[in-house]
């Protein structure tokens, strides 16, 4: 199910959206100029005022990031510069610390966890994000991934790099249950493509969502007994902590395989790890930085990937789309996607 365009676009006229301002306003984006077409990049200028640019994705020391961007007032976020999702929390704080000016903050990525909003409330500072732009991106690579444990393809080919080559026996995706817990837009998307295949899905959301056509609504407890493949799209919360937790672990299903694209968080790695030793849990297979002082490390069915899945043409034309016009928003006192503080 493709998604309305006018998810990505702004319905306001040129004139209106980019109209120069009487008073300039200085924006730092943590991302290369060369990454924003001409258009992009005449639309910031147009419609913002002074726009510094990061030369390019590699870490910064931390100083040479205040630096850049002390006198900004708006600061368009990308984890990239400051080192990735997990040094984020503590080094953002550092940053707007140093911005006695700022009033927005532009994140580039949909996920906003690793902002600390009673910060940004009590700083009057304003969050926006960029929601949806990697749906099908996502959705396509939860697929890959799930095909890829079902067919053993990712095991063989971590066992063939070792020189330990065996044959490993797949299953058929339609002959298999698939129990996709989280409903947002990937979630939903990721049932769809599924069910596209032939699997019978399942499906558990914490808020009722009617998707009778596509797949059979349940409860947690019994997805787990029941699916074959189980696959984790909730958003990264207190609450979601350890929604996997050793107690649910236990309920599933012999042989599963667990997919987590959403974020490490919510798994408890511990109860995983005794899970997969014992084959109650066939394959894990989930996005982190490192896999270091887990207990999952040395596991050889604890298959890690850094994170990768919105990483693709379309979804990064629609991401910079989206926060080109939210950066311009923030500048005009008018934001596009804001976050609740």
């Amino acid at each position: 199910m493709a998604f309305p365009i006018a998810i990505f676009e702004n319905k306001l006229k040129p004139s209106r959206i980019w109209s120069v301002r009487k008073e300039v306003m200085k924006v730092t984006i943590f991302s290369p100029k060369s990454e924003f077409s001409e258009e992009w990049q005449y639309k910031l200028s147009s419609g913002v005022g002074e726009v510094v640019y990061t030369e390019s994705r590699d870490e910064y020391p931390i100083e040479k990031l205040i630096k850049l961007c002390k006198d900004s007032e708006i600061l368009a976020f990308d984890p990239d510069n400051i080192g990735g999702f997990e040094k984020t929390p503590a080094r953002l704080i550092k940053l707007l610390d140093a911005m006695p000016k700022i009033k927005g903050l532009a994140l580039s990525t949909t996920a906003f966890g690793y902002v600390d909003k009673d910060y940004c409330k009590k700083r009057k500072i304003v969050v926006t994000n960029v929601p949806y732009y990697s749906t099908e991106s996502v959705a396509e690579h939860t697929l890959g991934f799930i095909l890829g444990c079902v067919k053993r393809i990712i095991l063989t080919d971590h066992r063939t790099q070792k020189r330990k080559y065996r044959l490993e026996m797949g299953r058929e995706l339609n002959s298999l249950t698939v129990g996709v817990i989280g409903l947002g837009h990937i979630g939903t998307r990721t049932a769809e493509l599924c069910k596209a295949i032939g699997a019978n899905v399942i499906t558990w959301n914490r808020t009722i969502k009617r998707m009778e056509h596509i797949a059979r609504k349940s409860t947690v407890e019994d997805l787990l007994i029941k699916a074959d493949v189980i696959v984790l799209h909730l958003a990264e919360n207190e609450e979601t902590k350890h929604f996997l937790s050793k107690e649910r672990i236990k309920m599933i299903k012999e042989g599963a395989i667990v997919i987590n694209t959403a974020d490490r968080s919510l798994v408890d790695e511990k109860a995983m790890a005794e899970a997969l030793k014992s084959g109650r849990v066939d394959q894990y297979c989930f996005e982190a930085e490192s896999m270091k002082k887990s207990p999952l490390e040395g596991i050889e069915t604890a298959l890690l990937f850094k994170g990768f899945g919105w990483f693709t043409k379309e979804a990064l034309e629609k991401n910079k789309e989206i926060w080109v016009n939210n950066i311009v928003g923030l500048a005009k006192g008018k934001p596009y996607n804001p976050i609740t503080l």
